[in-house]
Parts: C-alpha cells; structure tokens; sequence
C-alpha cells in the first residue's frame, strides 16, 4: 500500500468513526464530566487524562507535519499554527483552568480518544505539509478567509462560554449552577457550538476530505453530548429556562 492510499484509508476510517459514533451516542453518554459513572474500568484524575489523550494533536502532529516536503512553504506553516492555537490551548492551558476537584475519567475514554487523536493528527498534518500544494494565491482565496473567518469566530464563541462557566462558582465551591449571559441565553452548550465551528472552518480552509472528516466527527460526537447535557440541565434545575434550546438558537 502507497502512502496516499494509507492516507485515503484512514480519512475513511474517520469517517466511519463519525457514523459508528453519532449512533452509539444516542443511545450511551459518554462517561466522563458530569456524566461520569461506574462500570467502564479503572479511572485516572480528568486533568490528567485531558492532558494525556490531547497530547497527540500537538506532538504527534507537529512531529508529522515536520516530515512533510512542504513544511517550511508559508500557508503549511499558518496552517500548522491555526491548529496549534487550538490545541496547545487545550491540551497543556485548559486542564489547569478546572478547579481542582476529585473528578476522575475513565482510562476506556482516554485510550479511545489517544487512537482517534492519532489518526486525525496524521491525516491533517500530512496533508497540510505534503500531500497538499498551497501556493501563496490560496491566502487571497475565499475558501482561505471563509475558514479562518468561522474558525476564529468558533474560537471566540468557545472561549466566551467556557469562561463563563470557570466563573460559575466560588473557589471553595463544587457541584453545577446553571450558566447565563453569551449564547448561553438561547442554548445549553454555546462551547461544544464553537468547537464544531472551528473545525468546520478548518475543513473550508484546508479545503481538504482530512479536514472534513474531522469536522463530520466533531458534530457526529459533540451533537448527541450537547443533547445530553441540556437533557440533564432540565432535569436537574425546575427553574431551568424553557425557550434554551441545546446547541443552535431557536432550532435544536
């Protein structure tokens, strides 16, 4: 097998990871945050385990990207850091923004996400710094200023609502609050609406089917997670607002 058909191959295998996923999450939570719960094996503390199985998608693809014959042209190189700006945030600046709780995660979804992180890291750098070939037109390119347009607008949106919920309780406090203000007025998880945006803006801008099938995964697995929290909400909190919808204003 060629590289560029190990390449096909595992952009297929995310895409069929998108469906197998998007099925199994309709009818199972995934176990961890505030739908953490026994009988899926042996647990590690959250922070750890953000930081473990997000690791791959600063390391692994920087590692790959490196190798590419066209690492060093200059729309590889905004690419790679248009993905670095997302996940060296995530992986190494977000965990140690979670208050220190005795949350735990289960070692199963740790391992899974350290595989899918894998493949994704692979596909997306590779692509981005070999198999792709960016000239310097593709900057003036609307496709170019589309998804860095809605990539950075996801962003915004993402860090808008996370910080509302980092200052949802005191220091000393624990337990869930219901957040309010930003998008968090129309629907329950204005985060998970930013993320998906960023990644739709990284397909449009990568103009790739690596950069799609990320993006298909990240609706087909953050969509039924942001229904299950906004399930939750209402039945954890009477007074939870009736008109929130879970993830697009006014639709769903």
């Amino acid at each position: 097998m060629t590289e560029p058909e190990l390449h096909d191959l595992l952009v297929a295998t995310v895409y069929v990871a998108a469906g197998l996923t998007f099925i199994a999450l309709l009818f199972v939570t995934a176990p961890y945050g505030r739908h953490l719960r026994s009988g899926w094996g042996p647990t590690i503390p959250a922070r750890l385990g953000w930081i473990v199985m997000e690791s791959p998608t600063v390391v692994l693809f920087i590692w790959i990207y490196a190798a590419g014959d066209n690492a060093t042209n200059l729309v590889p190189l905004l690419l790679l850091c248009l993905w670095q700006f997302h996940y060296v945030y995530r992986t190494l600046i977000y965990p140690f923004r979670l208050r220190k709780t005795t949350h735990r995660m289960p070692l199963s979804i740790v391992s899974m996400a350290i595989a899918f992180n894998g493949i994704n890291a692979y596909v997306n750098a590779r692509w981005i710094s070999h198999f792709a070939d960016y000239d310097h037109a593709w900057l003036a390119s609307p496709a170019f200023i589309l998804g860095v347009a809605t990539f950075f607008s996801g962003w915004v949106i993402n860090q808008h609502a996370d910080l509302i919920l980092f200052r949802l309780r005191g220091a000393d406090e624990s337990g869930y609050r219901v957040p309010h203000g930003g998008l968090y007025r129309w629907i329950s998880c204005p985060n998970y609406l930013g993320e998906m945006l960023e990644w739709i803006g990284w397909a449009v801008v990568t103009w790739s089917t690596a950069g799609l099938a990320f993006a298909v995964f990240t609706v087909a697995n953050l969509l039924p997670r942001a229904v299950a929290n906004h399930r939750w909400y209402r039945a954890e909190f009477a007074d939870y607002p009736k008109s929130r919808k879970a993830l697009i204003p006014f639709l769903l």
